[in-house]
């Protein structure tokens, strides 16, 4: 058998531990450490700032170079020409055309279509409106009154004109019927001087073959002396009162 190396204790570690250290720092003193190439490095440091600033020199000289070409092709280079300016549009005055003598004397417009029971104010302190019974209307006083058309005393197969006016010291309020055409698209009412008043037309939904109209003239009015003229949307007319 082998023998076993004696076991070797902690107070003998520690005193060979100590004496490696001794041993070792008095080697470190021992050694002189040679001296720092300071020149040397001063030279090196000192090419290598010439070699930077000789290529910073040498790249703003190739950019300005560059530059340099770059206006001179610009400036050598042909213009374009202009694109040429379109001209500017010339307005020629238009002349609106006149309307014929008919037009300008007869204009012609439509039934204001109104809902049954509907008040209009027909100015004056009159009011109008239309049931399926007929015309009904009520004045400055508060009377009210009602003109039929299915009490049999019209005719509504046949183009007709009714007049009703009443009148004072301020105008005199026209009102009546027309009946028997679905065409109708104004009413005049002209007096004994030859003054002419267009009436407003009232119609229920639907063109029932029937409407209302109404105006208002001068003082004086409702002598029974004026006509009345009906025409269609074309300005034909259909009827007049009294007829001829």
């Amino acid at each position: 058998m082998t023998p076993e190396p004696p076991t070797r204790t902690e107070p003998e570690v520690a005193d060979t531990a100590r004496v490696l250290r001794a041993a070792l720092c008095e080697a470190a003193y021992a050694t002189t450490p040679p001296p720092i190439p300071l020149a040397a490095i001063e030279r090196a440091g000192r090419a290598r700032r010439r070699r930077r600033a000789t290529a910073l020199a040498t790249g703003c000289v190739l950019a300005v170079t560059t530059v340099t070409l770059t206006l001179t092709q610009l400036m050598s280079r042909p213009a374009a020409p202009d694109a040429a300016t379109p001209p500017s549009p010339v307005h020629t005055p238009t002349t609106a055309p006149r309307p014929s003598a008919s037009a300008v004397s007869n204009p012609v417009g439509a039934p204001r279509i109104v809902e049954p029971g509907e008040r209009v104010d027909a100015g004056g302190g009159w009011t109008v409106w239309l049931t399926a019974a007929g015309k009904h209307w009520k004045g400055p006083d508060g009377y009210e009154n009602v003109r039929s058309v299915t009490d049999g005393n019209i005719d509504l197969a046949a183009p007709g004109i009714s007049h009703q006016s009443e009148g004072d010291a301020k105008r005199t309020f026209h009102s009546g019927l027309y009946y028997g055409t679905k065409t109708a698209a104004r009413l005049d009412i002209t007096d004994d001087k030859g003054t002419r008043t267009t009436a407003t037309l009232l119609e229920l939904p639907g063109r029932p073959g029937w409407g209302v109209w109404y105006a208002t003239t001068p003082p004086g009015g409702g002598s029974g002396s004026e006509r009345l003229s009906l025409y269609d949307g074309a300005g034909a007319l259909i009827t007049s009162y009294p007829p001829g």
